[in-house]
């Protein structure tokens, strides 16, 4: 298969070089020629193009069967969000569309889910999130959705839990530099997924999703912050994070949710091995990784 990956960073980068390894020609698009040495590094053939310009669209060697849009907004505002999701999109589907194309993925995220009651969500869900960056997402579903029945294009969309791994993990990283905080008391659930097992959905969402289906990516088991920290100062020989001030929580993002995400769906219909089922082998995983390189210099404390 001709691929294309749109955004080829983080997940783009090792998702197109393990498609290299079964055999696909995969191109990876940038809005820079910046990093360009890395893409060739893995086997992609690197291309630039800026997807809120649609001008782009004519230098690119299409056609393509595969197409992946694992774009991220560099600044994370209401409008960038706007511009790089729902336009850039917009863009694509208009460009793609007319083509032979096979199949199109597109990572959303588990956000556009805006429950707060601490509820097991899945696919069928609402989604009335409150944060207005994540509204834009579900206005990008709904128009791959929409696009998929009345234009009969092959989109095939994945809410994606948090992502983790190497060098990736908000709240891990801030333990580790003494700087994480028990926000509230704790019961806020974070649900999330290893990069190489979203990668393994990706795949397995082109070769085997269905067009105009949602599936969840995320493991098989959320838990709550404070049991996160809990389980990392066992294994790790750390004292626990401090909780968080007053100040501290006041000062907390709005829009946060508070939910347990189904990943039922994923595992059922396409079958989705996951190589980390749970954050406690993903996590295991990434810190032998430090401690071989010598990057994980704990010293046991007493308690």
């Amino acid at each position: 298969m001709r691929v294309l990956i749109v955004g080829c960073g983080y997940v783009g980068l090792p998702l197109g070089a393990e498609l290299v390894k079964q055999g696909h020609e995969v191109f990876g698009l940038r809005r820079s020629a910046e990093g360009e040495a890395e893409l060739i590094a893995v086997g992609l053939k690197p291309l630039v193009a800026d997807i809120t310009r649609p001008e782009d669209f004519v230098k690119l060697p299409g056609p393509f069967d595969w197409v992946v849009n694992t774009v991220s907004s560099s600044k994370g505002g209401e409008e960038e969000y706007r511009q790089v999701y729902l336009e850039g999109t917009r863009h694509l589907i208009d460009w793609l569309a007319p083509t032979t194309i096979k199949k199109f993925v597109y990572t959303s995220s588990t956000s556009v889910y805006g429950q707060t009651d601490g509820s097991l969500v899945k696919e069928s869900s609402p989604t009335e999130p409150a944060s207005a960056t994540s509204r834009v997402l579900v206005e990008t579903e709904k128009l791959l959705l929409d696009a998929a029945q009345a234009r009969n294009f092959p989109a095939v969309i994945l809410r994606v839990a948090g992502i983790y791994g190497p060098e990736r993990g908000h709240l891990f990283q801030q333990y580790l530099r003494d700087e994480a905080r028990i926000a509230g008391k704790g019961d806020r659930i974070l649900n999330m997924i290893h990069r190489d097992d979203l990668v393994t959905a990706i795949i397995t969402a082109l070769k085997s999703g269905r067009p105009g289906e949602v599936y969840n990516a995320s493991d098989d088991e959320s838990v709550t912050q404070l049991h996160f920290f809990k389980w990392l100062s066992e294994v790790l020989g750390k004292w626990m994070p401090p909780f968080a001030t007053e100040e501290e929580n006041a000062g907390r993002k709005r829009g946060l949710t508070n939910k347990k995400i189904s990943n039922r769906k994923l595992k059922m219909e396409l079958g989705v091995p996951l190589k980390y089922p749970t954050f406690r082998q993903g996590y295991t995983a990434e810190m032998l990784v430090l401690d071989r390189a010598g990057r994980l210099d704990i010293k046991p404390e007493p308690r």
